[in-house]
Parts: structure tokens; sequence; C-alpha cells
């Protein structure tokens, strides 16, 4: 048998047993099971600072290309070095479109593959495919992912990771076991505050690091109205089933670089979580939809607003909010208090002792000489061409664009597995926490002791 078919062979048997192990986790788990580390592995095995082989041309693959993942597909189009050549979603309307996309910005057409859920697995028996992003409902995360590593390429994955302690582990170990990478796409840590911020803790700004906070408030309701199609047609029900923080990592992912959690400085110790009752989509359902509609015979479980709290192993202390049902306008947090000062966003605004008068924000137009103070060199470099290319201010194109140009490099990248392990595993320990009254919960050690080990992410 040929070397060619002997793998296809092995990736169609593999698919379907990591398909089945990948859906048990995700969607079978309990919020409480828990594990303080995995198997023993070897020392060379750790993946902190994985370096991968140099890619001149990076060909890329998408799974989901709905409203995500078109987005990704439009930008990846226009960072030189990449190569859209396949595209798998069951919902061909959006196929069609993303391949559209890329007709008329006078690419090839990429192959599609829209013969259902399980259409994606044709892909990863391809040859020249380097890399896949994900982009798909939360369930499919951790199976997809672990396979498209198993197959030979990286995996990168829409937030969170994964959504049980089971599911971060399995990518922590497939990336270790394969030297893939796998990076969980948190768009917020390019954000323009974000890594201004960055920038002002790494040089000392603010002093010693004691608290931060982080959140994801933002009155999603109107996604109920998707049904068939769209987001809320599968996030909606993830509120019917579990209560706790679904949705940590854009408000936690910046403030956990700027500790250095996992990357020699510090780690998560405990968390504890509380949720108020769950009233607002019950209540929007009831006069939004006729009452035999598919989203009133739901019950909705998720207390509207979720507060956990998370302690490091150096006693620092981590406010996280998630609340994505009450009438209020958007906010981050992004709080990070020091010794010296206080940076803080919604609306980015800061305070420095010895700089600046300590009870009153600097703020609006008197930021712009702390902009130029401490504006991170990646903005300076990318700012301009990111506002203009969008997603989310332009910190979508930054974050493709270091992607690409770190595979092309064969460097780290900037965010490893274990970070994104444990930035998404506040949502099931916030489960079990809550379900516990409130009682602590420990992270897992994704790195098996080795976060002392791993550098604090470099200014680039």
């Amino acid at each position: 048998m040929d070397e060619s078919r002997s793998r296809r062979e092995f990736l169609r048997s593999l698919a379907g047993v990591s398909v089945g192990a990948g859906l048990v986790a995700e969607l079978g788990g309990c919020a409480g099971k828990s594990r303080a580390a995995g198997p023993p592995r070897a020392a060379s095995d750790y993946a902190g600072a994985l370096c991968a082989p140099k890619i001149d041309a990076v060909r890329l693959a998408f799974f989901g290309v709905g409203d995500r993942g078109s987005g990704h597909v439009e930008r990846a189009l226009t960072i030189d070095g990449v190569e859209v050549r396949a595209i798998a979603d069951p919902h061909e309307a959006v196929a069609l479109r993303a391949r559209d996309a890329c007709t008329k910005a006078g690419r090839p057409a990429p192959d599609l593959y829209t013969r259902g859920d399980h259409d994606y697995r044709r892909i990863l028996e391809r040859d020249d495919i380097d890399a896949v992003l994900i982009s798909t409902p939360w369930r499919w995360h951790v199976p997809q992912a672990a396979q498209t590593m198993e197959a030979g390429k990286h995996a990168f994955v829409e937030v969170p990771l994964a959504t049980t302690v089971e599911g971060c582990w399995e990518l922590v170990e497939a990336s270790e076991r394969t030297r893939r990478h796998c990076m969980m796409m948190e768009n917020v840590c390019y954000g323009r505050d974000e890594l201004m911020f960055l920038n002002a803790v790494r040089v000392g700004a603010i002093g010693d690091l004691l608290h931060a906070e982080a959140a994801y408030i933002h009155d999603l309701r109107w996604q109920m109205k998707h049904v068939e199609h769209g987001t809320g047609s599968w996030r909606t029900d993830e509120h019917a089933r579990r209560n706790g923080n679904l949705y940590p990592t854009h408000g936690l992912g910046p403030v956990a670089q700027y500790m250095s959690i996992d990357r020699g400085d510090d780690r998560f110790d405990t968390l504890v979580s509380m949720g108020t009752p769950a009233l607002g989509r019950q209540r929007y359902a009831a006069r939004s939809f006729p009452s035999d509609h598919v989203r009133n015979r739901a019950r909705y479980v998720c207390g509207d607003l979720n507060t956990s709290l998370i302690r490091t192993a150096r006693g620092r202390t981590i406010l996280v909010q998630y609340d994505t049902t009450s009438p209020r306008p958007y906010t981050r947090h992004n709080l990070i208090q020091g010794t010296n000062g206080c940076l803080a966003g919604f609306p980015t605004r800061l305070a420095i002792e010895g700089q600046t008068d300590v009870h009153r924000w600097v703020e609006g137009a008197a930021l712009a000489e702390w902009r130029t103070r401490f504006e991170h060199p990646l903005w300076t470099r990318m700012g301009a061409v990111a506002r203009q290319r969008g997603g989310h201010g332009g910190m979508d194109f930054i974050m493709l664009s270091r992607m690409v140009e770190c595979l092309r490099a064969g460097e780290p990248l900037d965010q490893n597995v274990y970070e994104g392990a444990s930035w998404s595993v506040v949502s099931p320990l916030s489960e079990a926490s809550v379900a516990a009254g409130g009682a602590p919960q420990a992270f897992p050690d994704f790195t098996r002791g080795r976060w002392r080990d791993t550098a604090p992410l470099a200014i680039v």
C-alpha cells in the first residue's frame, strides 16, 4: 500500500474514534470533574515555546465560515504568504459566500466541503494544508482541533478552546504529542488598548501587579432570534444547560498576559464563582416569540450575571464577570492595578503615582501623550493597515497577521496551548463552583510545573 493511501485510511479510522471521544468529553463531561495533572510526559514534550518548521506559503483550510469564520477568510486574503485552499461548512450558502470572497479578491477558488457535519475530515486527508482555522460551534472545537493536529496540521481555534476540563487536557496532550501548534484565537489580546497596557506593564509603569478585572458584558439577547442558522442558533442552548461563566476569555486573556500567567511569573490557583438568578432570557423569550416557540419551551438556567474571583499562586486576585443577557452597555473592564498605579478600560484611562493626580483619571484627549509613551510597537507597525482591513477595530487583522508571521518564521506563537487551556477552563470550574454554592475550585496545572520555565510574552 502506498504511503499516501495508508495515511488516508489511518486518518479515516482515527477520525471516527476521536470525534466520538471528543464529543463525549465536550457534551457529556461533568462540570466538576477535574484532574490535577495529565499523564507523565518527557520534558522534551513541553510545548510552551513550541517552534515548527518554517512555512514559506501558509496553506489554510477553514472549518466553519459563518458569522465569525467568514471574517477570517476575508482578512486572510489580504495577508502576504497565505493561500486559502479549502473550506468546510455544512451550511452550503455560507461556504459559497466565502468562496466568492476568494474569487472576488482575485484568488483561486478554494475547494468546498459541505456534505454534512463530518465532511471536514476529508480536508484532513489532504497533504496540501498547513493549518486549519476552526470557527465552529463550541462542541466541535476539541474533536476538530485534536484531529487536525493528529493529521499533522496546526490548529487555530476560536474561543473558548474547550468547555470541559477533560477537553482542555485532550488538546494540551495532542499538541505535545504531535508537536503541532494549538492556539486559541483570542483576538482581544491584539486590541490597541490591551497591547498598550501590556507594554506599560512590561516597562514597570504601574509597579508590582496586585489585581485585575476582566469581563464580557454584552447584551446578546437578540441572538436568540437565530434559530436555524447563526451564532444564536447554538449558543442560546448553552444558557439552557450550563450555569457559570460561559465566555471568559475576551476579558481574561489580556490581563493574564499582563500578569504573565503560565509564563514564568504566576499561574491561576483557585476560583470561586456565583451567579444571579436566571431571569432575563426567559422574559425576553416571552415577549419576543409565540408561546409555543422553541425559545419559550426552553428553560434557561445560566445566571444572568456570573461573577468569579481567581486567586493566583502569588496571591494576586482577578475579578471575572460574564453577562450577555442584561440591558447594559458593552464592557470588558480591562483593569490592571499595581503598587504604583492603575490602567483601566471602558473608557480608557489611567492613574500613575508621581506622574498624575492619582485621585483623578487621565482620560480622553489627555491620553495622547501616554499613547505616545506606551504604544505597543506591534500596533505602531500594523495599526494603520489594521484599521483599514477591520475586524473589531483591527485586532482581528493583527492577530491573523501574527499567526502567519510566526508560522513563516518558525517562531513560537504569541499564545500557547497551555494559556488557551487555562483561560478556557474558567468555564467548567465556574460551573462547578456555582453548583457547589461558591466552593473554591483548584485550577489544573496544564504545564505540569513547566510554566516556571516559559518566558513572558515578548514585546515584538
